[in-house]
């Protein structure tokens, strides 16, 4: 593969990954309060990062292959995941007009023990539809365009995008505290996330 080709697949599941997971949602605002309050910040960040990972795996390896097996399913699940990014994207830019908050202070506050907050973190990031629907079926579905070294590829920079999600709000929480209990910080951010999931919708319908 050339150096451009390598790169492609790794970008494209990097910046779909990206807006699925950044977007405001149970798992994050828990993510952010641990990190607000240090308490087992690392377990938490690698727990919802290895569980992303694992459904990113499931979806690129199995749903995918049964994808790329019937042409007709793979234009349904492609333009089902175009639907599905524009539908996103319409649902983020309805968000910017009225941002929400997250604020740990209000919330109820988790029990400090090591057990009960991992089995918190894992039931926050498996027992989630939308997890399924992003991973699964979403990324999956995508990562069924590919084939071989490039499916890997997409699927490494899908779960790099939740790597540096996950550990990167967990440690700079203390810093982005103040930011975000402004709602235009969720505004600009919501605006983001949509533009992202048009552009990437585009991308897959005009690339046909």
């Amino acid at each position: 593969m050339q150096p451009l080709s390598i790169l492609s697949p790794m970008i494209t599941g990097f910046g779909l990954g990206a807006s699925l997971i950044v977007a405001i949602g149970s798992q994050n605002a828990f993510v952010l309060r641990q990190g607000l309050k240090r308490q087992y910040v690392f377990a938490v960040c690698s727990i919802c990062f290895l569980c992303d990972s694992l459904l990113i795996a499931l979806g690129a390896g199995g749903f995918s292959s049964l994808v790329a097996a019937s042409p007709r399913l793979m234009q349904a699940t492609l333009w089902g995941g175009v639907a599905f990014l524009f539908c996103y994207g319409l649902r983020a830019f309805k968000s910017a007009l009225t941002p929400g908050v997250i604020d740990p202070d209000r919330e109820n506050e988790v029990a400090s023990g090591l057990a009960k907050v991992a089995l918190t973190t894992v039931m926050l990031s498996l027992v989630n539809p939308h997890a399924f629907l992003d991973t699964v079926v979403l990324l999956g579905s995508l990562a069924g365009r590919y084939s071989g070294e490039a499916r890997l590829l997409f699927a490494v920079g899908a779960m790099s995008a939740s790597c540096v999600w996950f550990y990167g709000i967990g440690y700079g929480a203390r810093m982005l505290a103040p930011l975000f209990r402004r709602p235009m910080a969720w505004r600009v951010l919501d605006i983001l996330v949509g533009c992202t999931m048009w552009t990437i919708a585009g991308s897959l319908a005009f690339s046909r």
